[in-house]
């Protein structure tokens, strides 16, 4: 199939802006939610709040009701200060907002070791979690409002959580929609191409100490939390005097502290040393996947800023699960969309009504509506700089890919140098990205612009730079490097960058790719683990130091994005061997001394997938 036969710039039948027209709010809030705890099969009790729609201008919600479940970590609700206004939950708030007079039952649970639960917390999505959702499913299709049917979804660590409570294969679960959320959290969150982001470990650690202590002078310092009228997490009605919340917070000062955890999984899937069966497939949806029905519609959203891996992991979680309905969105947006990240936005805030587009999909598949779903394309991404969006029946587009290589002086060009030749780049371990980047939002510090500071930036970097394009051209999906390499220590973290140099000389960052040099072995990918790009283990048996010296080829992808070049436009591809901002040093203390080699049989390319738009 044609890329003109599956890419359209009228991507819906029916846009998310007329559906959203077509579903307007039909009943009201209730004023507070019924809130209680739940008691779990090893005593632990976890704290839920059940909003339930109320009549509304005469119109009674239905007798029984579909179910959409939020697990957090990050409050259900906050306590407030006496006669303080302002929004109670920032985390799930919009969501039970838009859900609720819709028509839709909404339950908030904080999970274990958090917020009004009690327990300590194990580990970063622990296992114990995904028992606990199996049995509040149970709880919530036993009440008598319930029709029985069961939805998640929540943006980040909520949407691996609706990943999770399918796996359990529970049968009245017919459809979640993750969010901005991983499918390993390994290569997609804390170690993306095998190198951690030390940067993220640390602020991250900060705010959930400063959540599950119950530390409020540090959570002021987090701008979603910063309301001076927060008072801790909100008891439950039955814990009139805040009793038996301050048990529950004395319970998580056992937490797990994840500067301590998360560097104990330097190789993916392997053990612990105190339990071996557990590893960061523990805590990864990958790993249990294979427990979803084939009956469970899936919807994956993220964006092209989405951290380090979350677009890769709503794509690979729409690969992998082939079987079920699924449906892909990817937007022009950042982790949760709190920003439209083009440099061409009209506005900060994304004006994408993707709410509409949730509801849209669970409206089809929890209340069988007439929504015409089944008439639209199972894939939808944001083209930025074309500032449209495409539709497409498959990832990736299948589009052709346009080779680069990368030739003496510094040119990317379409043919292969017919000489031999090496360009050698000195790592500067002091390199880096700087702080308005792809990382910061999910190490939850507020962004507005993405990567303003961009130009000169490649500068200092070993580049390659085409020459102008002649027309326009429009990427969507991976571009891979393929690199003939050798180092003169036994290990590099490699950093590949790509820049459109615009006509003026603007320079601004595309997309980025990791990876590190121990790490380069391919395999094939394993049956709950699909991709479009080149697959690693990242296990310490395929792991291999380099020979100092010894050129070999080492090809990666870079990050999924679409993007249209202007005529006029150099396309730039750059490589690091650092990244201070964001990671540590690899090979501590020996800034390696990196070659890329060139010329017939070891040729050294970037492969894009490109066409020319009509």
């Amino acid at each position: 199939m044609s890329a003109e036969a599956i890419v359209s710039d009228d991507a819906w039948t029916v846009s998310p802006q007329q559906y959203a027209q077509s579903r307007p709010p039909e009943f009201a809030l209730p004023a507070a939610p019924q809130s209680r705890y739940l008691t779990m099969r090893d005593g632990c009790r976890l704290a839920i709040d059940v909003y339930l729609p109320q009549a509304h201008e005469g119109r009674e919600p239905p007798a029984k009701l579909p179910t959409l479940l939020f697990f957090t970590p990050y409050y259900r609700r906050f306590k407030m200060a006496e006669g303080a206004a302002g929004e109670n939950n920032p985390n799930t708030g919009k969501f039970r907002d838009y859900f609720v007079p819709r028509g839709y039952a909404v339950i908030v649970i904080d999970v274990r070791g958090t917020g009004a639960s009690f327990g300590t917390r194990d580990s970063f999505r622990s296992p114990r979690e995904r028992e606990d959702s199996r049995e509040v499913a149970d709880w919530v299709v036993a009440q008598p409002w319930s029709d029985g049917v069961l939805g998640a979804t929540g943006v980040s660590y909520l949407g691996a959580a609706s990943d999770f409570l399918a796996s359990t294969g529970h049968p009245a679960v017919k459809a979640i929609a993750p969010l901005f959320s991983v499918w390993d959290t390994y290569i997609d969150n804390y170690f993306p191409g095998g190198i951690q982001l030390k940067a993220l470990t640390q602020s991250y650690d900060d705010l959930m100490v400063a959540m599950d202590h119950d530390r409020r002078e540090m959570l002021s310092r987090f701008v979603y939390y910063a309301n001076p009228d927060f008072r801790g997490p909100q008891p439950v009605d039955e814990d009139a005097d805040g009793t038996l919340v301050r048990q529950a917070v004395r319970e998580h000062l056992g937490n797990f502290r994840q500067t301590e955890f998360m560097p104990e999984f330097r190789f993916r899937e392997e053990a612990l040393p105190y339990d071996p069966t557990f590893s960061s497939a523990s805590f990864s949806p990958y790993a249990v996947a294979e427990g979803t029905r084939e009956d469970v519609a899936i919807l994956s959203v993220s964006g092209w800023m989405d951290g380090a891996g979350y677009a890769n992991g709503a794509i690979a979680r729409f690969l992998t699960l082939s079987k079920n309905p699924r449906h892909l969105l990817l937007g022009p947006w950042d982790h949760g969309a709190r920003i439209d990240v083009s440099p061409w936005r009209k506005a900060e805030s994304p004006d994408f009504p993707w709410l509409a587009e949730i509801l849209r999909f669970f409206d089809h598949y929890l209340m069988g509506r007439d929504t015409g779903l089944q008439n639209e394309a199972p894939v939808h991404y944001f083209s930025l700089h074309a500032q449209a969006w495409r539709g497409a029946e498959q990832w990736p587009p299948q589009w052709e890919q346009t080779e680069l290589h990368l030739n003496g002086e510094g040119r990317l060009e379409a043919q292969p140098s017919q000489a031999e030749g090496s360009d050698d780049y000195q790592v500067d371990f002091t390199w880096g990205t700087g702080h308005g980047t792809r990382y910061e939002r999910i190490a939850a510090i507020n962004s507005t612009e993405y990567y303003p500071d961009w130009q000169g930036r490649t500068g200092k970097l070993l580049s390659y730079t085409s020459a102008p394009l002649d027309s326009a051209a429009e990427l969507a999906g991976h571009a891979v490097i393929e690199l003939h390499l050798s180092s003169s220590e036994p290990d590099a973290a490699l950093f590949v960058y790509l820049t459109e140099i615009e006509a003026d000389g603007r320079e601004r960052y595309v997309t980025e790719g990791l990876l590190r040099a121990l790490h380069r072995k391919e395999a094939p990918c394993p049956p709950m683990f699909r991709t479009s790009w080149p697959f690693r283990t990242f296990r310490r048996e395929d792991a291999r130091p380099l020979v100092p010296g010894q050129a070999e080829l080492i090809r990666f992808a870079l990050l999924p994005v679409a993007w249209r070049f202007s005529p006029g436009s150099r396309i730039r591809v750059s490589l690091a061997g650092a990244d201070a901002d964001h990671c540590g040093q690899i090979p501590h203390g020996r800034p390696p001394r990196l070659t890329v080699h060139r010329g017939p049989g070891q040729d050294s390319r970037l492969l894009l997938p490109l066409r020319k738009p009509a």
